[in-house]
């Protein structure tokens, strides 16, 4: 278990930092700045191959990777030809495109993931009525277990999700259901009823149900292409939404931070996917790739977004920050970094049992 766990963090991982740096990669070589290196991993070479002016690198530690820019430091000493090809010397338009392209691969990564499997097709829970709760409002309306909701207030529905979706918004407005039963169709009328539950961020909501649980019979949405890039665009909104929400929740005390997972809870959520199939693992790969595209937009220093936003000063200024506040800025960033992943490998190692964490010595140990 703990082997199928690494094994699929390493290619999860790999798969996303790929898409990350090959963002950062295809743009800088649009623009005809010099690429050193692009390595996946940070630290010691493990393997390494450098055609033409690029070392392509597979490194010790995959919790991360990079691309060695020509002339990213203003320090260093370059040719007439080699400072035309510097990113230092380019516009800061065109370094702004070349630091964003990297969580926007993230973004597009995502995008292709929900495009593909919507075309593919998902299972998902059908619009059979698997359980009636006693003394609820479907029970009074009339609904039994096994009927078929097809259609509310006249919109057909064929997915549980649509159907609850609608009965959440009706606000405790009386609805019509088309109900099939028995091969004939019924019309029922029932009326929602406020029931108090909790959001994905924990706070106390007040939502409208009708008091039925779903059937274990599932059905696979296909859809067509206009319908899989429409689907993907929205999938991909909705998490990114979600994503930038959390973080906000946290900062105002409403989400507790020790819901921030590390490398060690990825690992188990991966090995997880991996035994449900191949859907649900590249889901979670795409959920994971929005994550880490919003993560690295935000405007700390050592981030792609701490370093838009120093080149979105030097744009509004007309020259650029000074290196000795840049260099205190990345300092002070890679502090954060650093004390932030500190806690989130503390969060891991507090969820984790006694079992698990025997298991993963005695991988290590073999």
């Amino acid at each position: 278990m703990i082997g199928v766990n690494i094994v699929s963090v390493i290619i999860l991982l790999g798969i996303l930092i790929f898409a990350h740096e090959l963002g950062h990669f295809l743009m800088a070589k649009y623009f005809r700045v010099g690429v050193l290196k692009f390595s996946l991993g940070f630290g010691r070479k493990l393997v390494g191959r450098k055609v033409g002016e690029t070392e392509y690198l597979i490194s010790l530690i995959p919790l991360g990777g990079y691309v060695k820019l020509l002339g990213e430091s203003e320090t260093e000493e370059l040719s007439a030809e080699e400072r035309r090809r510097s990113f230092m010397e380019q516009s800061v338009w065109r370094r702004m495109a070349i630091v964003a392209a990297g969580p926007a691969f993230n973004f597009l990564l995502a995008l292709i993931v929900f495009f593909i499997v919507n075309m593919v097709g998902v299972p998902v829970l059908s619009n059979v009525v698997g359980t009636v709760l006693p003394g609820s409002a479907a029970q009074e309306a009339g609904l039994v277990a096994g009927d078929v909701i097809e259609a509310v207030d006249g919109v057909n529905v064929s997915r549980w999700d649509e159907m609850a979706e609608r009965i959440a918004r009706s606000e405790g407005k009386t609805l019509r259901l088309t109900v099939l039963r028995a091969d004939r169709r019924v019309d029922l009328a029932v009326t929602p009823r406020p029931v108090s539950g909790r959001n994905i961020f924990g706070e106390e909501v007040k939502v409208y149900k009708i008091g039925i649980g779903p059937s274990p019979k599932t059905v696979v949405v296909r859809q067509n292409p206009a319908q899989a890039a429409y689907g993907a665009v929205k999938q991909t909104w909705v998490i990114t939404k979600l994503t930038v929400m959390s973080i906000v929740k946290i900062l105002e005390g409403v989400l507790s931070p020790r819901n921030l997972g590390g490398p060690i809870l990825i690992a188990q959520m991966a090995g997880a996917q991996v035994k449900e199939g191949i859907i649900p693992f590249i889901l979670f790969m795409a959920v994971l790739s929005i994550n880490l595209g919003v993560l690295n937009l935000l405007p700390i220093p050592i981030l792609d977004g701490g370093h838009l936003f120093f080149y979105a000063v030097e744009a509004l200024r007309g020259r650029p920050v000074s290196l000795r506040w840049r260099e205190r800025a990345q300092q002070v960033g890679f502090v954060i970094l650093v004390l932030l992943m500190i806690f989130v490998f503390a969060m891991d190692i507090d969820r984790l049992d006694i079992k698990a964490v025997n298991e993963v010595t005695k991988f290590f140990t073999k």
